[in-house]
């Protein structure tokens, strides 16, 4: 069969084996242990000897642990037991050798070893304690010393270094070394206290005697008992508890007896000792009033440098804070009432610190002038990480008057410091509530949103929140003239020394706008609904840079719309947006739009930040809206299963309107960012070559014409016989002062063609019987005498008619119309008549009129 196998054989030898190279020891184990309970053998744990001394006043009990008995197969093993016996007692003077016959007898054992310390009737043997006796290991021990003295006498204890820690009675040490201190009252034994290794707590003194008991686990091997034994005087009260720090670190301490109650009637006492450059804080983190019959319970502080020792305070008064040396509490207790079981006991937390450089500033915070304002000024919320020591911050109105958490209301003053090594752990947030019931009586237009100057100067981060509340039929609107709002969107870092947080809200939920920072495009938010606004200034902020606050808010008539949101950008800038409520999305069936204008001169491009809305609508559709606010301007609708174009360009203001739809599914979040650049409008070159080459075809269209026209007309007229003009207006106006001088009014134009004595010359040069050769004979010579306020008459040489009669040249000249003189029409002119004439031009045949 192994053979047909193969290799078979040869694996289950080897399984074979194994087993039974485990099942051997383990039934060889079983049977041993069996023999040795019936013969009684010690076969599993090694043999123990102790030899305690008549003069040592040690007596050593073994007896089993009160978390798991032992089994019927552990017992333990002694010359007279015989593996039969479960306790074991060594008392002084005796020597004894033991065993157990198990392996483990830690789980099942303990070991008690008492010892007694006379100081009262013999010498007190001061000193180090020791650990006596030596090399007791392999069980959970505890040591006992009793020291016992007279009852009006007190012992002190002092520990070692690194001391102790005191912890609540029910909890384990972490290392499970533990240290308890009891007294005695009476026949009733007191519990001072329960301490672990490592803490503040260096010495503790007792009245009439003490017992230190000292647990340590199996496996743990000390040389020393950690304490010693230093005096022996009297303290009239049950105990002193003294608390040395030597840095940074707190310490948590209980009354006497905690949580049971504080003996009656009784008084014990914290010493505590501060480095330099520290100060103290202490704080009551619980107690318990007792049933009093006679007198009251109370708490007695003696601080450095104070005039009113010892201060008395109640438990549920504020403690104090800011201590600068070293200082003494006390707990004093009442006669309690017999027929009651309520008693004393306080639980407290001393935390010792470096004093901060700015705990002597005092800041003054003026809010005489606010009204309806609160300011709270509290620890931020902590790390959820724990550290071994955490610095408290204290809001101090006095030097010990401190509390964790201060708050101020408008129409006072306050002086306040802090106490607080870290003043980035601690805020103010200052609360104002602005309310319109109604838009004609409470009138709030454009009514600036205000911080009190003092409290910008705190050094720590501040929330300035202002809450606008209004019925449904009326809307808020935000405004900033000059500053105006630039929003941070979700690739921006908040890190901003002053940014703005703006929430709608209805009774229903929050509607985050978003956040906005000072200087940018936004002019004007419009809200439906309530509206918060929280101011954030952190607390490394720099006033210098701070700009001017220019947010002004007003109640409006209701608005149908969630949001609307005035960007007026600047020109040759970028301007990027996105929906509110980023973080969860643009709520169901939420409309929102922005009115952005359009810089002189330029045009928008916009773009969108991704090719999708990436949304599935249950209900209804998702829109965009984009239409520019022109009658013939674009109108473009993008549904949510679009495509969103790369880019738009836009030419006017427009509006850009998002509206959600109700989502198929809770995961789908309607998140859209878009961004507007705005560029200088340029001029198709195509377009600016035809329009230049139309007006030129124009202008040259324009001149042909003209010039077409004017021959045109120059064909038509003949050249003029006589040139003068027959109907000049040779009177002066009756009304000189209303009229003008024009040329139509006056009669420099009646010869204005004739200014060359040839023109009429060579009609006379026969004639002897005219004027002298140097009269010049029908020729206009211009005026150049003075001007008067009216145009004054050009001068006529008139010829006698019996001179002229004789020559028929001279006859038809007189005797032309245009040379003629009507003596009606002179005495009667034509007021505002043309009598302008053409130029003449000389040519070769004779004048010819110029257009």
């Amino acid at each position: 069969m192994c053979a047909a196998r193969g290799l078979c054989c040869p694996l289950w030898t080897m399984m074979l084996g194994i087993l039974f190279t485990w099942l051997l020891p383990q039934l060889a184990g079983r049977t041993l242990e069996w023999v040795g309970l019936q013969y009684g053998c010690n076969i599993h744990s090694d043999s123990v000897i102790i030899s305690l001394q008549p003069k040592d006043n040690i007596t050593i009990l073994i007896k089993p642990g009160v978390v798991i008995p032992p089994p019927t197969n552990c017992y333990i093993c002694s010359a007279k037991s015989i593996c039969k016996s479960t306790n074991l007692e060594i008392r002084p003077g005796m020597t004894v050798d033991y065993s157990f016959a198990c392996s483990t007898p830690e789980k099942f054992y303990v070991m008690e070893i008492q010892r007694r310390i006379d100081c009262n009737t013999g010498l007190c043997p001061f000193g180090k304690v020791q650990l006596e006796p030596p090399g007791l290991t392999g069980l959970n021990r505890t040591f006992f010393w009793h020291v016992e003295t007279a009852q009006n006498m007190g012992i002190e204890l002092n520990f070692s270094t690194p001391w102790l820690s005191q912890i609540d009675p029910s909890y384990k040490c972490p290392d499970s070394v533990t240290y308890k201190v009891n007294t005695t009252v009476g026949r009733s034994s007191i519990n001072v206290g329960t301490f672990c290794r490592s803490g503040t707590v260096s010495r503790i003194k007792v009245q009439g005697g003490g017992v230190v008991a000292l647990n340590l686990p199996w496996n743990e091997t000390l040389t020393g008992s950690g304490f010693s034994i230093a005096n022996r005087s009297s303290i009239k009260r049950l105990c002193i508890i003294e608390s040395t720090f030597q840095s940074q670190s707190d310490a948590i301490l209980m009354s006497a007896d905690y949580p049971v109650g504080f003996p009656n009637d009784d008084l014990m006492t914290w010493q505590f000792v501060i480095p330099v450059d520290h100060s103290a804080s202490v704080e009551f983190l619980n107690y318990t009033f007792p049933s009093c019959e006679r007198k009251t319970e109370r708490v007695e502080y003696y601080l450095p440098n104070y005039n009113y020792n010892p201060e008395v305070l109640a438990l549920d008064n504020k403690q104090p804070a800011n201590i600068a040396g070293n200082f003494n509490l006390s707990l004093q207790n009442c006669d309690l009432d017999s027929q009651k079981q309520q008693g004393l006991t306080l639980l407290f937390k001393v935390t010792v610190q470096k004093t901060p450089t700015q705990g002597s500033k005092i800041y003054n915070i003026d809010l005489t002038k606010e009204k309806d304002i609160t300011v709270t000024i509290m620890q931020r919320p902590k790390p959820k990480f724990a550290r071994q020591f955490v610095p408290i911050c204290k809001i101090c109105k006095a030097q010990m008057d401190c509390d964790q958490e201060f708050t101020m209301t408008g129409g006072k003053f306050y002086r306040i410091s802090f106490l607080c090594h870290d003043l980035n752990v601690l805020m103010a947030t200052a609360v104002k509530t602005i309310a319109c019931w109604n838009l004609k009586a409470c009138n709030i237009n454009n009514e600036p949103l205000s911080t009190p100057p003092s409290l910008l100067f705190l050094p720590i981060q501040l929330e300035i929140i202002w809450n606008l509340l209004a019925p449904k039929h009326i809307s808020t609107e935000i405004a900033s003239s000059s500053m105006k709002l630039h929003q941070l969107v979700s690739n921006n870092a908040t890190d901003e020394d002053f940014f703005y947080s703006i929430v709608s809200s209805d009774n229903k939920s929050n509607f985050q706008i978003g956040t906005f920072r000072p200087v940018g495009p936004i002019k004007k938010v419009q809200l439906r609904d309530n509206v918060t606004i929280t101011l954030i200034l952190q607390s490394n902020r720099n006033l210098s840079h701070l700009p001017k606050m220019d947010l002004h808010i007003s109640f409006v008539s209701r608005i149908e719309e969630e949001c609307i949101i005035t960007v007026v950008p600047a020109p040759d800038s970028t301007v990027t947006l996105q929906t509110p409520n980023w973080e969860k999305g643009l709520p169901d069936s939420v409309s929102v739009s922005w009115n952005i204008a359009m810089p002189a001169k330029q045009f928008g491009k916009l773009a969108f930040a991704k090719d999708k809305m990436d949304i599935m609508c249950d209900t209804g559709r998702a829109f965009i809206n984009i239409k520019e606010q022109k009658s013939t301007g674009p109108d473009i609708v993008l549904k949510d299963y679009d495509t969103l174009p790369s880019s738009i360009n836009l030419f006017y203001p427009f509006w850009l309107n998002i509206s959600n739809c109700k989502p198929k599914f809770l995961s789908n979040k309607l998140q859209i960012q878009f961004s507007v650049m705005f560029t200088q409008t340029k001029s198709d070159l195509t377009t600016i070559l035809i329009a230049a080459c139309s007006a030129i075809a124009a202008v040259i269209l324009i001149i042909g014409v003209a010039v077409y026209c004017v021959r045109k007309k120059k064909k038509e007229k003949k050249a003029p016989v006589g040139i003068y003009n027959t109907k000049p207006n040779t009177e002066l106006s009756k009304r000189q002062r209303l009229q003008r001088k024009g040329r139509k009014n006056k009669e420099s134009h009646v010869y204005a063609v004739i200014d060359d004595t040839m023109v009429y010359g060579h009609l006379l040069k026969d004639t002897s019987s005219l004027a002298s050769p140097d009269a010049n004979v029908d020729v206009y010579q211009p005026f150049q005498g003075p001007m008067g306020e009216a145009p004054p008459v050009p001068p006529l040489n008139r010829i006698s008619k019996d001179k002229v009669d004789d020559d028929p040249l001279a006859s038809s000249m007189r005797l032309n119309e245009f040379y003629s003189f009507n003596k009606s029409e002179l005495n009667e002119p034509i007021e505002h008549e043309d009598t302008s004439l053409d130029m003449v031009d000389q040519q070769e045949n004779g004048p010819v009129l110029m257009a």
